[in-house]
């Protein structure tokens, strides 16, 4: 998708009445002719008066309702000090992760308590610790689920270990091998290692690991599994 200029901190009010007939037939037109290859999921007012929220491949930009500009950026209530698009934000990535079904490499916890999905590079080194101390998530009731994200790209050594670890017959115990440095059969067979690759940059992924909760929310880096323990408690704990 195409970058566009970072929308200015502004104090707003809350997101979500759906776009009037015309403007959304504007907004629509103007994708097609521009971005033809480009899903639409929704499109709704945003808090700032002609400009429409636009949600599409699994990530959201906002627009004029004369469909004339385009901007990408957070929408922030200074008031409540609340960054708005952040919510729209993990809703999106927890409906696209949730899109993946089975195309994703599991361990999971003997008593499930919450789930998160991991954004991982097999030759990078904190995704190596993390991956060591696999047995202690799972013993907090961590159940994990594994996204590729090769940081080299398409076609690097770690890439075609992705590959290989989805196509061996056991793929836990591959990966675990990978991850460890050991030999494994560089095989190759259809697999979802472009997918999450194109979903780690929807994303944003910065580096590996990048810890997606059930929520959407995100945890950039290794996170112990006590510290993520305490922090799935705490996103799941109502306000009061």
């Amino acid at each position: 998708m195409k970058k566009y200029i970072l929308l200015t901190t502004l104090s707003l009010a809350t997101l979500g009445t759906a776009a009037s007939h015309a403007d959304e037939a504007a907004i629509k037109a103007e994708i097609s002719k521009t971005m033809p290859s480009t899903k639409i999921e929704s499109i709704k007012e945003s808090p700032v008066k002609g400009v429409y929220e636009v949600s599409v491949d699994n990530a959201l930009i906002y627009m004029s309702s004369d469909a004339h500009y385009a901007f990408q950026g957070h929408l922030i209530d200074i008031a409540n000090k609340k960054d708005l698009t952040e919510e729209k934000l993990a809703d999106v990535r927890k409906n696209a992760i949730s899109k993946l079904g089975d195309k994703k490499i599991v361990f999971k916890a003997k008593i499930p308590k919450y789930t998160v999905s991991i954004f991982t590079d097999i030759d990078c080194g904190y995704c190596r610790k993390l991956h060591s101390e696999i047995d202690s998530y799972l013993a907090e009731g961590i159940t994990i689920q594994y996204l590729f994200y090769p940081r080299a790209g398409k076609d690097s050594e770690s890439y075609k270990k992705a590959v290989a670890v989805w196509c061996a017959k056991d793929r836990n115990a591959a990966l675990t091998a990978a991850k460890k440095d050991q030999k494994i059969d560089m095989q190759t067979c259809e697999n979802p290692v472009d997918e999450h690759m194109k979903l780690a940059e929807v994303f944003q992924v910065r580096g590996t690991p990048m810890i997606v909760t059930e929520k959407g929310n995100v945890y950039p880096g290794y996170v112990p599994a006590k510290e993520l323990l305490e922090a799935l408690k705490a996103e799941n704990t109502p306000s009061k």
